[in-house]
């Protein structure tokens, strides 16, 4: 089993920046390659970017347009998503995943899901 925890959501004004984090345990994340997604109340979950285990190859969605960044600490089990210059649009909650096959922008590609972190972009 492996269990994540997202953390580091809030209430932001537009053009702000925050750093979520996913913290893995019941085994360590370099065996997987990580994705984040987010959902907007009414909308659906939607593909933000994923991380290669080793941390060295990163895939982002087109509207993320050098915005975000993921990056990953193997020896703390934890992955990271900045976001930078947020928009009222970026408002959602946030969810980390955990694949045991390939990087992928589909939601069926990952195996293991967090519960998720609200981020509030305020206009």
């Amino acid at each position: 089993q492996l269990q994540l925890v997202e953390s580091g959501g809030g209430l932001v004004q537009a053009g702000g920046s925050l750093r979520l984090s996913c913290a893995a345990s019941g085994r360590t994340s370099s065996s997987y390659a990580m994705g984040w997604f987010r959902q907007a109340p009414g909308k659906e979950r939607e593909f933000v970017g994923a991380i290669s285990r080793s941390g060295s190859g990163t895939y982002y969605a087109d509207f993320v347009k050098g915005r975000f960044t993921i990056s990953r600490d193997n020896a703390k089990n934890t992955v990271y998503l900045r976001v930078n210059s947020l928009k009222p649009e970026d408002t959602a909650v946030y969810y980390c995943a955990a694949s045991l096959t390939y990087l992928s922008s589909s939601s069926t590609a990952y195996a293991y899901w967090g519960q998720g972190t609200q981020v509030t972009v305020s206009s």
